[in-house]
């Protein structure tokens, strides 16, 4: 059988840590809502504000024994609140940086339908037209031509273009004007 050696830390190192351990507790007691008041102020949220104490703290304790004047241990902590703060702040400024663009809101489903029907209607209108009044509507307002460029395409009159692209939209409207 092999036996299992324990052993025992000595006593100065056990009583460093309880000193620690019980300065730091009543530091935290005494100080930690108006640190908190302090971390709230400078980054604007509460929630973080606790987390940048709450790490104050861890990192004053891991320190306490390399700490020169305990009776300074307030003041370290104000200033390591103070530094945790402006850290958080850098880093929020940098993801506001470089965080992506907002897409654009999505048009939702119901809207592509009924923009679908209201297209499906438009399209159903057109082909009531007149031949050359359809040709000449969707030249203008589908292929976006010019009336002269218009009158190429179709070999007539600008005169005519605008004759038939006149009687062609009051059909339309009055086609559309019917189906609602």
């Amino acid at each position: 059988m092999s036996e299992t050696m324990v052993v025992e830390a000595p006593a100065a190192t056990v009583s460093a840590r309880w000193d620690a351990d019980q300065a730091v507790t009543q530091l935290y007691s005494d100080h930690y809502r108006p640190l908190v008041r302090l971390a709230a102020l400078l980054v604007r949220d509460v929630a973080t504000a606790e987390e940048v104490v709450q790490d104050a703290f861890v990192a004053m304790h891991g320190a306490w024994r390399r700490l020169r004047d305990p009776n300074k241990a307030l003041s370290y902590l104000r200033q390591a609140v103070v530094n945790k703060a402006r850290s958080v702040l850098r880093h929020r400024a940098v993801v506001e940086k470089h965080a992506p663009k907002a897409l654009p809101d999505a048009p939702s489903a119901e809207h592509g339908a009924l923009n679908e029907l209201e297209r499906a209607e438009v399209v159903n209108a057109l082909r009531a037209l007149p031949t050359r009044q359809r040709e000449a509507i969707v030249l203008r307002y589908y292929g976006d031509l010019s009336e002269a460029q218009i009158a190429d395409a179709m070999g007539i009159s600008r005169g005519a273009v605008k004759s038939h692209t006149a009687r062609g939209i009051s059909t339309l409207r009055k086609l559309l004007e019917q189906t609602k």
